[in-house]
């Protein structure tokens, strides 16, 4: 059976994996989405390491062999789930692997951004480091009040490792009360009251239809002046523009994104020149074991779907 790799990056090992069980592997060298639907033909398994979207006409170029996608990431947004369900084809993704790394860097994006380290360095670069008590002063996470928006696998996460930083309280928000709160002694609050009483709102959701934009000047005007905003999740989720105009007027203190919309960011976007945003480009799973171990669960996944089995961490 035939599996296609939609980009040449992916992990030797996992690669291996597949082989290992007798499956042809496809990679698709160019790393385009035109070389892709060439390469698609026949395909029992598509095996999705890229943000290339899966929608109709990928399925077409597949065919009616077509049994399981397996996604090399925990956010499945760029793939049409429904229409992957009409045609009773499997989705995997690597739920749970990446949660650790994606926690790292969102703290630190709430030390970053709260420190100032993008305009620290400004001044350093620009000759203008001087010397002075009132100079450069920051916002403590020392007994602070989080907010996080989203409190997933990710967000407990993050929960658990604020500890260690003698956080005040941590306060949450979603679509229900999580059991695992208790543990993290989180409480659960409306949206607003987030916005309202968190010194860093954190932002760990899926992008949805009702997520999309939910950060945008309404929000970002209900926040503390001194407030941190730190998005670890999609792009989507925020409305650039509005943010951009958020951290220009001292709205809100600073930002910092690991993520945007669109990806990677134009280099002459506005957001680039303002010293209260600290942005990196999506690292958020990329630790060379957090890869590795995604990049074979997905083999694996693949694998049990082509096999009939169950998947280990099944989508659809």
């Amino acid at each position: 059976m035939k599996v296609v790799v939609t980009c040449s990056d992916v992990p030797e090992s996992a690669v291996t994996i597949l082989k290992d069980s007798n499956l042809e592997v496809v990679i698709n060298e160019d790393n385009t989405r035109e070389a892709l639907l060439k390469a698609l033909p026949g395909a029992h398994a598509v095996y999705l390491a890229s943000k290339i979207t899966i929608d109709e006409e990928i399925l077409k170029a597949a065919g009616s062999n077509l049994k399981i996608v397996g996604c090399m990431s925990s956010g499945v947004d760029h793939v049409n789930k429904e229409l992957l369900k009409r045609h009773k084809i499997q989705l995997s993704n690597t739920s749970g692997i990446p949660n650790s790394a994606v926690a790292d860097i969102a703290i630190l994006l709430c030390l970053a951004a709260s420190r100032r380290l993008h305009e620290g360095r400004l001044h350093i670069e620009n000759g203008t480091w001087i010397y002075g008590n009132q100079w450069m002063l920051g916002q403590d996470i020392n007994q602070s009040v989080v907010g996080i928006v989203g409190l997933g696998g990710i967000g407990q996460c993050i929960a658990k490792k604020l500890k260690a930083f003698n956080v005040k309280q941590i306060l949450y928000c979603g679509h229900k009360e999580k059991d695992e709160a208790k543990l993290l002694e989180a409480e659960f609050v409306s949206f607003d009251r987030v916005l309202c009483q968190s010194d860093f709102v954190i932002v760990s959701c899926p992008l949805t239809a009702e997520t999309a934009e939910l950060f945008n000047s309404v929000s970002f005007n209900k926040m503390k002046k001194t407030a941190v905003f730190v998005n670890v999740a999609r792009g989507g989720i925020v409305n650039q523009l509005d943010l951009f105009d958020a951290l220009r007027k001292n709205i809100i203190f600073a930002a910092g994104l690991d993520v945007t919309d669109p990806e990677p960011l134009p280099k002459d976007h506005e957001l680039l020149k303002l010293p209260n945003c600290v942005m990196i480009p999506h690292l958020g799973s990329a630790t060379l074991a957090t890869r590795t171990t995604m990049a074979e669960l997905t083999a694996r996944d693949i694998i049990a779907g082509l096999k009939g089995e169950s998947l280990i961490s099944p989508v659809i």
